[in-house]
């Protein structure tokens, strides 16, 4: 029986499958140089005290090596031989090193002969079109394969937009024969690596990184930022409307003599929010504080921000006074949270946010290190929407006083 800690040749083929799924055989093939070959095949062989041991099995596995070996079918490993003088045995001739001569002793031992042909047919048909795609296709050859049936429409994205860079347009109006939208949206990663590598730098954003800026970073139109308000003083609705969405860039441009804008997270809240002399309600923004960045009018005005008494509460409140550095915080201080101690709730413990907060007032920071460090209760919190309403109106009739 052959002793189970030494190389087969199952254990040659695994190695080369191996080679196969790392790229490594594909890539090798573009320049048809083939520098891997010969390859050398990783051995644990038999040695001389093996043959005192273990004579029958080194016999039985120099054998089996034989029997599969390139010599006996005419492709795949060779064996290359050292002579062994045992004091006992005399002299044996045992395998020194296994190596794969060719590209072509390789595939034919993995069955992979014919996917590596279509390889080459796909990528001279590719690199004779694309030349720039030739460090793409050795960095991910099997991709490459296995899209097969896709480059028609791949390659037909790829002239299109060397054609018309940064076109400008929805994804939707691009007018590109065979492909439709959702062909492009399904595999917006694999079209960015393909773009980027075939695109002149001037028609590429570097700053639009990743999947969701895919639009962004080829210069297509995308959906607008929207901006999500109600007007609280009816003196002040437009045309009879108070609830509005619309693009941040309109938003901007508003013309309303509003003196107090109220922020809040919550979507009920917001449409719940009382009505209130010369003043409007933002609200469903979340962490995207971002768009009220440079909006004069609103830096103008008297801002709030209400948001959970937890940190992620505080840590959006320090974010917006990167852009509204005057908004002041309600409805989350340790009186509100002291009022509804029946109301208090658990945070996700491996949510938390536990980073240094560095734009909260004295009595904010106070209260953000108590939550973060569980001085009150564990992981506690008050979501904004467990806050009773009558506490929003009295904070509310305090300002209307000129508290």
């Amino acid at each position: 029986m052959v002793e189970k800690h030494w190389s087969r040749p199952q254990d040659f083929v695994a190695q080369l499958r191996k080679l196969w799924d790392s790229g490594r055989l594909l890539a090798d093939r573009l320049d048809g140089e083939q520098a891997l070959f010969p390859f050398p095949l990783r051995l644990r062989k038999a040695g001389s005290r093996d043959l005192s041991d273990h004579f029958d099995a080194v016999r039985d596995w120099v054998a089996e090596l034989i029997e599969h070996s390139r010599d006996r079918r005419g492709y795949g490993y060779s064996i290359e031989w050292r002579e062994v003088n045992h004091r006992t045995r005399g002299a044996n001739r045992l395998p020194k090193a296994i190596v794969v001569p060719s590209a072509e002793d390789a595939l034919r031992l993995i069955g992979k002969t014919a996917p590596a042909r279509r390889f080459d047919q796909l990528a001279t048909a590719l690199l004779a079109e694309f030349p720039a795609l030739r460090a793409w296709l050795a960095r991910r050859p099997l991709e490459a394969l296995n899209r097969a049936d896709e480059w028609p429409r791949l390659s037909a994205i790829l002239r299109h937009f060397l054609a018309s860079p940064r076109p400008g347009v929805y994804l939707r109006q691009l007018d590109i024969p065979g492909v439709d939208t959702k062909f492009i949206e399904t595999r917006r990663g694999l079209i960015g690596e393909l773009l980027d590598a075939v695109l002149p730098a001037s028609a590429i954003d570097p700053a639009a990184v990743g999947a969701a800026a895919f639009n962004r970073r080829y210069g297509l139109a995308s959906r607008p930022v929207m901006v999500r308000f109600r007007i609280l003083d009816p003196a002040l609705a437009l045309r009879g409307v108070t609830d509005l969405s619309v693009p941040v860039e309109e938003f901007a441009q508003l013309e309303l003599s509003v003196e107090q804008v109220f922020i809040t997270e919550n979507e009920i809240n917001g449409l719940a929010f009382p009505n209130h002399p010369r003043s409007m309600v933002v609200f469903g923004l979340g962490y995207g504080l971002d768009r009220l960045a440079n909006i004069d009018w609103l830096a103008a005005a008297r801002c709030w921000y209400w948001g959970d008494i937890d940190t992620h509460g505080f840590a959006i409140l320090n974010r917006l006074r990167a852009y509204l550095p005057a908004v002041r915080s309600f409805l989350m201080d340790r009186a509100t949270l002291d009022a509804h101690r029946e109301m208090w709730g658990r945070e996700p413990e491996d949510r938390r946010f536990r980073g240094a907060l560095g734009r909260l007032e004295e009595p904010e920071q106070a209260l953000y290190q108590a939550l973060r460090d569980d001085v009150l209760s564990p992981c506690l919190r008050l979501e904004q929407e467990r806050i009773r309403y009558l506490w929003l109106e009295e904070f509310l009739g305090g300002l209307q006083s000129g508290g």
